[in-house]
């Protein structure tokens, strides 16, 4: 009979302090105290991984959770607190980088949209209201671009954490007003540019001319004319100034492009990162080493 062991990897688990852990090896890469903060502000217990430890001459060398152990020591304020380590007792260095830098090359990351459904099954807030939102308007939350269905899931996110439930609810009012469901008028960089308006813009910005003015042109026309402005969702946001403002003479009655421009580096930081995660997600239908 198959000796089905040979598949276990040969470790045992220990408590160790984290005072008596090394892991500062050249292979690894160098510590994000960002990261770190980020995480240690939405501490978790239950999203620690055990850590990996190669014990070599007596000395536990981390090779993988140098972030995690970093992490635990800051929210509990002591190199004495232990974490689970995995030790390995017999690598030797060069087993160790290996391992390091192949570990992540045949997992697949899970989709924003993923992510977007464990939470709803979880009963977390921001989803649920979220996908209640989207659904009042006779949409659905999807994978596949289709008549009805928003691909752009972490926008959906961002728009709604950033900005609040009313800004994502006259976004999506907006574009079913004025472009009648064009799949295409619920991209990441649609969404995020109109988002990038109604924040700048607010009441200024009228809903009625808006839907008169830019449904007056194909979202296919708009694509060209934001590629032609500007990277991303803010060419998107400067197409539709454009065609919003049309041909007013009266300087009062027009929305500043460079009133678009001041603003951006301020309240825009963070939801152009998200459109190009939800536009690749399009095309097609992270993760640290230790991303505790």
């Amino acid at each position: 009979m198959e000796d089905l062991n040979q598949f276990v990897p040969n470790v045992h688990f220990e408590k160790i302090p984290i005072k008596n852990l090394v892991s500062n090896q050249k292979y690894q890469r160098n510590l994000s105290q960002s990261h770190i903060a980020r995480a240690a502000a939405n501490f978790d217990l239950y999203q620690i991984n055990p850590v990996k430890v190669s014990r070599r001459d007596g000395v536990n060398y981390v090779f993988n959770g140098q972030h995690t152990i970093e992490i635990v020591a800051l929210v509990s304020g002591s190199r004495d607190t232990p974490v689970w380590c995995m030790i390995y007792e017999e690598l030797v260095y060069e087993h160790e980088a290996d391992i390091f830098a192949n570990q992540q090359k045949f997992v697949k990351p899970l989709s924003p949209y993923e992510v977007f459904l464990a939470n709803l099954e979880a009963g977390n807030d921001d989803q649920l209201i979220i996908r209640d939102l989207v659904e009042s308007y006779g949409l659905v939350v999807g994978t596949k671009k289709a008549p009805g269905v928003i691909c752009a899931v972490s926008t959906l996110e961002q728009i709604y954490q950033k900005y609040g439930y009313h800004t994502l609810n006259r976004v999506l009012r907006l574009c079913i007003g004025t472009w009648e469901g064009d799949v295409n008028s619920f991209s990441a960089n649609m969404l995020n540019g109109l988002s990038k308006l109604i924040s700048v813009f607010g009441d200024q910005l009228n809903d009625e001319i808006f839907k008169e003015k830019v449904g007056a042109v194909s979202v296919k026309q708009l694509v060209r004319t934001a590629k032609e402005r500007h990277a991303g969702s803010m060419g998107f946001a400067e197409a539709m100034l454009i065609e919003y403002n049309g041909k007013k003479k009266n300087p009062a009655q027009r929305l500043s492009l460079n009133k678009l421009h001041a603003r951006e580096s301020s309240i825009f930081s963070g939801l152009e990162d998200t459109s190009a995660q939800d536009e690749d997600w399009n095309d097609d239908t992270e993760n640290a080493d230790d991303e505790f």
